[in-house]
């Protein structure tokens, strides 16, 4: 899915805009929310799907559900365009409501994990085959475009080593480039708050990406260690371990 924009002058991007005009197209585009305008929903679907999905499928336990999750998000919007005050930015409403459905989902999950892996166990006793199916995700943004994959992979990975809250404030500043007082309207915690879910958040994520490449590291110097340390074929041994 391209990450592009159509009406409203969204498509220019955001960041390319006063906050004037953002505000006012904000506001237009509200307003044809709540009359029902059709066209108004295709707006708001391209504009914010692709950051919704990517909010929501790095606060997942499994990035696999963050399609269905992403529908509810919308799903909601939609219901509740009417009561939405303008008191905050049109993106900043929409965040909160991902990021409180990828909480409420997480812990649905974190409830119902061990049934379903029992339910799991026994479908294989049977003899069947479970069939899981991973939906890609539908754009990348310029952070994953700026990362090759295997480093990327070993991020995301990290990220879900992470504490919930402290993953939620990262995610939503590092990689969703947010302000420290937009997420703290989005997760509703005061501004040092933010700053202190971010400072620990990051701790841990650089202790975590530590930890991996050093196993890596040692992964990678075995071979050679194993090597060096077997006689040549007339029996004799590296000089390495002979000094």
């Amino acid at each position: 899915m391209a990450d592009t924009t159509v009406g409203f002058e969204f498509d220019g991007g955001p960041e390319n805009l006063t906050p004037v005009v953002v505000r006012e197209n904000e506001s237009a585009l509200v307003l044809d929310l709540r009359a029902g305008v059709e066209s108004a929903y295709e707006s708001l679907i391209v504009r914010f799907e692709q950051p919704v999905y990517n909010i929501v499928s790095r606060l997942m336990e499994d990035p696999g559900d963050a399609a269905d999750v992403v529908q509810e998000v919308f799903l909601k919007v939609f219901r509740n365009i009417a009561s939405f005050r303008q008191d905050s930015s049109l993106k900043t409403w929409i965040y909160r409501i991902a990021v409180n459905e990828a909480r409420n989902h997480r812990r649905w999950f974190s409830r119902h994990r061990k049934q379903e892996v029992g339910l799991e166990r026994e479908i294989c006793a049977e003899g069947a085959e479970g069939n899981q199916e991973w939906l890609p995700d539908p754009g990348r943004s310029p952070f994953e475009l700026a990362l090759d994959q295997e480093t990327r992979q070993l991020i995301e990975d990290a990220l879900l080593q992470v504490n919930p809250k402290f993953r939620a404030a990262l995610v939503l500043r590092e990689i969703e480039g947010l302000s420290y007082e937009e997420i703290a309207e989005i997760l509703d915690i005061s501004l040092g708050t933010v700053k202190s879910r971010i400072l620990r958040g990051r701790d841990a994520l650089k202790r975590y990406l530590a930890e991996r490449l050093a196993g890596t590291v040692a992964e990678a110097t075995r071979p050679a260690v194993a090597e060096a340390a077997r006689p040549n074929s007339a029996g004799e041994w590296s000089a390495q371990l002979a000094e």
